[in-house]
């Protein structure tokens, strides 16, 4: 559906209940569109605490040094063939 910005003010409750159900509304000025309509995203979830709770610990080395050279040479393109 496209309304031009007169409308849009006059009827932007019946626009959003449009774009909510999926449809596209475009907004135009002098015929032109110029702005889309959209749902907006759903939040992302926060991490809960105590989500990990009863996982194994990390291992004792796992922020080893060498490893750590290792891993930076392989970003920078110097890892093994």
């Amino acid at each position: 559906m496209q309304v031009n910005i007169l409308e849009a003010k006059n009827q932007l409750s019946k626009l959003v209940k449009a774009a909510l159900a999926g449809e596209e509304v475009i907004i135009a000025r002098n015929g032109t569109p110029v702005v889309r309509l959209v749902k907006a995203q759903e939040p992302r979830v926060h991490r809960k605490p105590g989500a990990w709770r009863g996982l194994p610990p990390p291992a004792p080395d796992w922020d080893d040094a060498a490893a750590n050279r290792e891993i930076a040479d392989w970003l920078v393109g110097n890892g093994p063939e």
